[in-house]
């Protein structure tokens, strides 16, 4: 019998069960047809591909409960965002007319990008309309993008922020990044003028990942060993690594 005197067991079980929702709610939505323009910086062109292909990933590699609550974290506290910076007289605005995020669509929809918003007013000192993005982060990662900065602590976002200014018009105004420390609720904000080159490399990347993978031609690997920090966590490190190229 259970025994519900038991914490650990209680804990245990209730973790499960929210895992096992939160798998099932996942595995209910549309896959994604297009190659997301968020993931563009990422290190690798070669898992960009499997990604935009939707291959299988490797089996033990599925995204398991705990980072399904860590990214439900995150959409949580951007609203909480939201609301803040609404609160301190910012004129944000997330959704269009019709209730959909603002966003963009190129290459008949095979690239695609959705944004957190988009300032269009507020107090003086800043300069708009401004491209708004936002993230939550821990505050080990926190901490590094305060010492570093956006471009050289968190590349992938830089990516994403520069090539959404371009598609998205919003390039004439420095954009307005905001991260919240998940462990303290500290809030970083970093004003990010509009990298053109950084935006033309990844609009290029975005057209070679596309047109290599309907090819069906394999990019080469980022890294030349699998044991490397970005292969050991990458979703297709098997499939990637069972072929010769």
């Amino acid at each position: 019998m259970m025994d519900f005197n038991s914490t650990s067991s209680i804990s245990g079980q209730i973790t499960a069960l929210v895992d096992a929702g939160m798998q099932r709610a996942r595995a209910q939505q549309s896959e994604r047809q297009y190659l997301g323009a968020s993931r563009l910086g990422a290190a690798c062109e070669r898992a960009l591909q499997f990604e935009y292909a939707k291959a299988p990933v490797d089996h033990g590699r599925d995204t398991p409960g705990r980072m399904l609550r860590i990214f439900e974290r995150g959409h949580v506290m951007e609203n909480c965002m939201v609301a803040w910076l609404r609160d301190a007289g910012f004129d944000l605005r997330t959704r269009r007319a019709d209730g959909e995020q603002f966003g963009f669509s190129v290459a008949d929809g095979r690239l695609r990008g959705h944004i957190d918003g988009v300032i269009v007013a507020g107090p003086e000192g800043f300069a708009y309309p401004a491209l708004w993005e936002c993230k939550c982060l821990g505050n080990k990662s926190w901490s590094d993008l305060e010492k570093k900065g956006l471009a050289i602590s968190k590349p992938v976002y830089a990516a994403q922020v520069a090539i959404y200014q371009a598609y998205l018009e919003l390039h004439e105004h420095p954009a307005i990044f905001t991260a919240l420390n998940a462990d303290t609720m500290e809030v970083y904000t970093e004003a990010v003028p509009f990298d053109a080159a950084l935006a033309q490399r990844m609009s290029d990347r975005a057209v070679k990942v596309i047109t290599a993978t309907e090819a069906g031609d394999l990019l080469p690997r980022a890294f030349n060993d699998p044991t490397h920090f970005e292969c050991k966590f990458c979703s297709w490190q098997g499939r990637c690594w069972r072929t010769q190229a």
